[in-house]
C-alpha cells in the first residue's frame, strides 16, 4: 500500500491536548475496547500472500485482494494482476479492491492533477473503474493516491468523490482511503471524509528504504499518530494499519523488504541473534554490512493494544505473508 516515504509533520499542540485527554481517560478507565476487526491487505505479485490469505481467511472480517492502478498515460483503471481470491469465491462480500495512482516504481500525483482538471475523463475513469470492481464482484475499495501536496487537496477530493459516487452506484461500498500517518497537511482527516466513508491511516515506515536503518513503527510514534487522527476525525472512522514485515539495510546494494522468516534465516546464517529494542520494542540484528528492523507478534500485539486504548476497533495488517506465524494465535484472535 506504500513505498514512500513518510512526511512527518505534527501538530504540537494538538499532541498535548490528545495525550491530556488519553491520559486523563486511562485513570477513568479509558476507551479501551476488547475486540477488534481485523483485515488483512494482500499482494497479488507474491504467492505468499495468497497461500496466508487462504490459510487464515477465516480470521480475517475483510481481505482486500484487488490491485487496480490507474495508467499514468492513458488514466483507464487496470488490473494489475489477477486476484484468484475473488474468482475462487465470488461476491464474496469481504473482499474488497485497492485503486491507485502507483504504477512502474513510484505513484503518479500528476494523474490525480490531471483527472481533476478535465471533468469529462474524470467522469470516464470513474465510471471504467467502477464497472472494473462491480463485475469483479468486490463489496468495497480503498483509494490510495499518495505523493501530493497541501495544494493538490482540491484535486484529491473531487477525484476521491467522483469514484466513490462511481463505484456506490455499482455496487460497491463503503469506500476509504489509506493516508500517511502523519503527513495531516496534504491528507487532513475531516476534509477527506466528505468523500470516502472511512481512512485507513498507515502506520508504518517510520523508517524506510531509503532511510536510515531503524524501527518500523515504533509504538510510542504509532501512538502518537493515532491518537491524533482519532481525536481529529473519531475513532470509528479511523482503520489502524500496521507493519507485518521487515527491511534489511544493505551497505552494497538497495534495501529489501524482508519477511519474518527471512529476517530470522538471515541472521541465522550471519551466526547472530534478533535482539529487541526496549525503546521501540523492536527485533534487529547487524552484521556483515546489513541491519536489519522487523515486526513480529510481540510488536504487533503491543501497536494493537495501542489503538484499543485510542478506541480503534479495526486493525489492517500490511501485508500478508510476511508475518510472524505466531500473530494467528497471539494477535489476531
Amino acid at each position: 500500500m506504500t513505498w514512500g516515504r513518510r512526511i512527518e509533520i505534527l501538530d504540537i499542540f494538538a499532541f498535548a491536548a490528545v495525550m491530556a485527554t488519553v491520559g486523563c481517560a486511562s485513570v477513568r478507565g479509558g476507551p479501551t475496547v476488547s475486540s477488534s476487526e481485523f483485515w488483512g491487505f494482500t499482494a497479488p505479485w507474491d504467492p505468499r500472500s495468497e497461500t496466508s490469505a487462504r490459510t487464515h481467511d477465516a480470521q480475517l472480517d475483510v481481505i482486500v485482494s484487488g490491485f487496480i492502478t490507474l495508467d499514468s498515460a492513458t488514466f483507464q483503471p487496470r488490473e494489475l494482476f489477477g486476484d484468484p481470491l475473488m474468482k475462487s469465491n465470488p461476491g464474496n462480500r469481504r473482499r474488497m479492491a485497492l485503486l491507485t495512482s502507483y504504477e512502474g516504481n513510484r505513484f503518479h500525483p500528476e494523474t490525480i492533477r490531471a483527472l481533476a482538471s478535465d471533468a469529462t475523463a474524470l467522469g470516464q475513469t470513474a465510471h471504467q473503474a467502477a464497472t472494473l470492481m462491480g463485475e469483479a464482484g468486490y463489496r468495497g475499495l480503498i483509494l490510495d493516491f499518495e505523493g501530493l501536496t497541501p495544494d493538490d487537496l482540491r484535486a484529491l477530493l473531487a477525484v476521491s468523490s467522483a469514484f466513490v459516487d462511481s463505484a456506490r452506484a455499482h455496487g460497491v461500498s463503503p469506500a476509504g482511503m489509506a493516508i500517511p500517518a502523519t503527513d495531516t497537511a496534504a491528507y487532513p482527516g475531516r476534509p477527506l471524509l466528505g468523500a470516502v466513508d472511512f481512512l485507513v491511516v498507515m502506520l508504518y515506515d517510520q523508517h524506510w528504504a531509503t532511510s536510515t536503518p531503524g524501527p518500523i513503527a515504533s509504538p510510542d510514534w504509532a501512538t502518537r499518530a493515532i491518537g491524533l487522527r482519532a481525536a481529529d476525525i473519531g475513532s470509528s472512522r479511523v482503520v489502524a494499519a500496521f507493519p507485518t514485515y521487515g527491511y534489511q539495510w544493505r551497505s552494497d546494494s538497495a534495501t529489501a523488504v524482508v519477511s519474518f522468516a527471512q529476517s530470522e534465516q538471515i541472521a541465522q546464517d550471519a551466526h547472530v541473534a534478533l535482539q529487541r529494542d526496549p525503546s521501540s520494542n523492536t527485533l534487529h540484528a547487524t552484521a556483515n554490512g546489513w541491519t536489519i528492523w522487523v515486526s513480529d507478534a510481540v510488536l504487533l500485539d503491543s501497536l494493537v493494544r495501542g489503538a484499543r486504548r485510542a478506541g480503534i476497533t479495526k486493525i489492517a495488517l500490511w501485508r500478508l505473508g510476511l508475518e510472524d506465524p505466531r500473530i494467528w494465535t497471539d494477535v489476531v484472535r
